[in-house]
């Protein structure tokens, strides 16, 4: 091993807010994206987030991390097999992968 730390993929939930070119429905006043974002720590996969989001006109306001898919486990949640695939194509990618989206309309 080189001493490189091993990249990992956390669950990220971002909410955004408005921009001209975000693509997000007339009305919405902003969004929440559940994202799998690969990196050698949650730091640095909620910054690769955030910059990947922002090159997309979105406009992120505040980003929550949930862990791991084994911290996930070790809390409860239940991971889907097409989670799980999605996951597993964010480290493979070492990406940031849109799960899903919500629109929030005031």
């Amino acid at each position: 091993m080189t001493g490189k730390s091993k990249q990992q993929v956390f669950t990220l939930l971002v909410q955004v807010g408005r921009s001209p070119e975000d693509g997000l429905p007339a009305k919405a006043s902003g969004a929440a994206l559940m994202c799998y974002a690969s990196g050698v720590d949650e730091a640095e996969a909620v910054r690769e987030t955030v910059a990947i989001l922002k090159k997309a006109d979105l406009a992120p306001l505040d980003v929550t991390g949930y862990g791991t898919l084994d911290e996930r486990l070790a809390l409860g949640h239940e991971i889907n097999d097409e989670d799980r695939e999605l996951m597993d194509r964010a480290l493979s990618e070492n990406a940031v992968i849109v799960a899903s989206s919500e629109a929030f309309f005031d």
